[in-house]
């Protein structure tokens, strides 16, 4: 199918074999002492997120999934205190920076994002079409004002997919035919995540971390939309391709389940609240979270979905959280209702 969409497209002058290189930083998260990077060194698409008409948009879907990676490469960061650290790609392009330095909650601004700077090393691999050489990046240090942190699902959490729907077909649609800025948020859900960040104290302290499991080819498209719809800002996090169970052991935890037992044991000082949706696997995987880690959760929102089975299932599940608040929403208001009864919010 690759090589179908490389010969027409490749006819009509849409692709170019030899792009200019670009690094792709994802939002990320560490503390004052550890620096955690992450993105994926590529070739640049072009991919406008506004472009409109069929053709371009399904042209844009398709360069999002096929990647030219720049393998096997070294790449370095700068902090503004000059502080440097050093990392390489993988086979699929990605790197991970996980290291330590030193008072980095020195270098924040007002909202907590550390900025640094990545660049590849090696200048030999830059060619001509490369305009430069230094592309920004930004990690949360969540605020000491923190009363509590937020991790939230996206997809049929704060976003329509139809992650239930027969054969996913739902998904395909959203994700490959809609542009990010026609997707439709749930209604209710960027204010009722504002008001979470601002807490009861409305010091607008409170970190919110966005999980999912969708894979990091769409990390530039959840980032539009969260932009557009004004949801706070927040760490992203999704998974590779490599991720999605092809040779992965059954045994094994999913991705969005690691990623947030990380966050947990990254801030011990903090509580969280978690919300997820009742048609995936939200509700077990965040049982397994406060199994992992009790009084560490202080409430579980689980959106509604339209599915009698999968609801059942989540409904016999609840009784296991314990006297943890756990809620089915069917509207952010009841949602806002709730955390403002418990004290979460003003």
């Amino acid at each position: 199918m690759g090589g179908f969409f490389v010969a027409i497209f490749g006819k009509m002058g849409l692709i170019d074999s030899k792009d200019a290189l670009q690094i792709i930083t994802f939002r990320t998260y560490g503390n004052a002492r550890h620096l955690y990077a992450r993105g994926r060194a590529l070739e640049d698409e072009i991919i406008d997120l506004l472009d409109k008409g069929f053709f371009k948009l399904l042209l844009n879907s398709w360069k999002r999934f096929e990647t030219d990676e720049i393998r096997n490469t070294p790449v370095s960061i700068t902090l503004s205190d000059g502080q440097k650290a050093d990392g390489k790609t993988d086979n699929d392009g990605y790197y991970l920076i996980d290291v330590p330095l030193s008072q980095l909650d020195v270098l924040i601004d007002a909202q907590g994002w550390l900025q640094y700077e990545i660049a590849y090393t090696d200048r030999a691999i830059l060619w001509d079409k490369t305009v430069h050489n230094r592309f920004l990046g930004e990690m949360l240090i969540p605020s000491k004002l923190a009363e509590y942190g937020v991790i939230s699902d996206i997809d049929d959490t704060i976003l329509h997919t139809g992650v239930v729907s027969s054969l996913k077909w739902r998904v395909i649609i959203n994700t490959f035919f809609k542009r990010a800025d026609k997707r439709i948020p749930l209604e209710g859900a960027a204010q009722f995540y504002r008001m979470l960040q601002l807490g009861k104290s409305e010091q607008k302290a409170n970190p919110i971390f966005y999980v999912s499991h969708s894979p990091w080819n769409l990390y530039r498209y959840l980032e539009f939309f969260l932009i557009k719809n004004n949801f706070p800002k927040g760490p992203i996090l999704l998974r590779s391709w490599r991720e999605f169970g092809f040779g992965r052991p059954k045994s094994d935890m999913p991705q969005k389940q690691k990623e947030i037992l990380n966050i947990l044991k990254t801030y011990p000082e903090l509580s969280f609240i978690l919300i997820g949706d009742s048609g995936e696997n939200d509700a077990a995987i965040y049982l397994e979270v406060v199994t992992a880690f009790p009084n560490r959760v202080k409430a579980i929102y689980l959106r509604s979905v339209a599915h009698k089975r999968k609801m059942i299932k989540v409904k016999q599940m609840l009784e296991k959280f314990g006297e943890i608040p756990v809620m089915l929403v069917e509207k952010s208001d009841d949602a806002v209702f709730h955390a403002r009864w418990h004290g979460f919010i003003k």
